[in-house]
C-alpha cells in the first residue's frame, strides 16, 4: 500500500510541476562549443518529459567539464548521444510527435502504424501496475508477441487518444523500461570515465557504443544486449586488467559489425575469438 502511495504522490507531483525546476542551470565552464547543443538537448528534453529532466541531463555533463582527455568534439558527441538516449522512443514519444506533426489543408492525415511488443508495452506503465502484467504475460507466454497500435490525426478520436497517450509521459519516470534506460546511461557514462583513466585509445568508441542501441521493439532489444555483450566481454576487463588487448578500439568496432541473432550466439562467438587473438 506504501508503495501504491508513493507512487500516486509522486506522479501527482509530477502534474502540478511540484518535482520541477523553474529554470535548468547549466553546468560551470561549459566549454563554448558544447553550449549550443546542451541548449537545443534541454529544449528536446523539456518537450519529451520536464524541465526536471532536462536537468538531470544537464547534471550528467556535469562530470565531463574540466575533464583530462575530453576535448571539445568528444564533449559534444557526449552531449548529443547522451541526449538522443535520454529521448528514447516509447509509444508515449511517438504519439508527441505524432501530435507536432504540421497538417496540410485538404490532405489527409498520415496514418503512422507500428509494432511493439507487448512486453515492450507493458515496461512503459508504472511499476506497480506494470510488474504484476509482465509476470501474467510471461505466465501464459504471451511477453514477446506483437501487437499493431495506430498514431493518426485522421479523425477527432485518433487526436484525443494521440493526446491522451503523450499526457502519459508524467506516468514515465516510474516505469520499467525508465528504470532499465536510466541504469543503462549511468553505466555508458561510467564506462566513459573508464576509458579516459585505464585506455584513452578507446574511448572513442565507447562513445560511439551508444548507437548501437535505437529504436524499439525487438531490434532495441538486441542492440541492448548486444551492447552489454561487448562491454563485459571486452571492454570491462580490460579496464579492470583482466584482459590485455592492444587494438581494444579495433575489437569493439569488429565486435559491433557482428550480425545480431536473438541469442546473441554469434557476437558471443566473435568476442571470444577476439579475446583469444589479444
Amino acid at each position: 500500500m506504501a508503495s501504491f502511495t508513493n507512487v500516486i504522490r509522486s506522479t501527482l507531483g509530477e502534474i502540478a510541476g511540484i518535482n520541477d525546476v523553474a529554470e535548468v542551470a547549466y553546468p560551470a565552464g561549459l566549454p563554448a562549443a558544447v553550449r549550443p547543443i546542451a541548449v537545443s538537448n534541454v529544449a528536446l528534453l523539456i518537450d519529451y518529459q520536464s524541465p526536471a529532466y532536462a536537468q538531470l541531463y544537464s547534471d550528467r555533463l556535469r562530470r565531463f567539464v574540466g575533464k583530462r582527455g575530453v576535448d571539445d568534439a568528444l564533449f559534444c558527441e557526449i552531449a548529443q548521444l547522451l541526449a538522443e538516449r535520454m529521448s528514447y522512443h516509447d509509444p508515449i514519444r511517438i504519439a508527441q510527435l505524432k501530435l507536432q506533426e504540421p497538417v496540410t489543408p485538404g490532405r489527409r492525415a498520415v496514418v503512422d502504424k507500428r509494432r511493439f511488443r507487448l512486453d515492450e508495452l507493458v515496461s512503459s506503465l508504472p511499476d506497480i501496475v506494470g510488474k504484476p502484467a509482465m509476470r501474467l504475460l510471461e505466465r501464459v507466454y504471451c511477453a514477446h508477441r506483437t501487437v499493431q497500435i495506430r498514431f493518426s490525426k485522421a479523425s477527432i478520436v485518433g487526436i484525443k487518444r494521440l493526446e491522451f497517450e503523450a499526457w502519459l509521459r508524467h506516468w514515465r519516470r516510474l516505469s520499467t523500461r525508465y528504470e532499465i534506460e536510466r541504469v543503462w546511461v549511468e553505466r555508458w557514462l561510467h564506462m566513459i570515465d573508464r576509458a579516459l583513466t585505464r585506455r584513452p585509445d578507446a574511448v572513442d568508441a565507447v562513445v560511439q557504443s551508444a548507437t548501437m542501441i535505437e529504436g524499439y521493439g525487438t531490434g532495441y532489444r538486441h542492440g541492448m544486449a548486444a551492447w552489454h555483450q561487448i562491454i563485459d566481454g571486452l571492454a570491462k576487463p580490460c579496464f579492470d586488467g583482466t584482459l590485455a588487448m592492444t587494438d581494444l578500439s579495433g575489437a569493439i568496432e569488429r565486435a559491433r559489425a557482428v550480425p545480431r541473432d536473438p541469442k546473441g550466439e554469434q557476437l558471443s562467438k566473435a568476442i571470444a575469438e577476439l579475446r583469444l587473438a589479444h
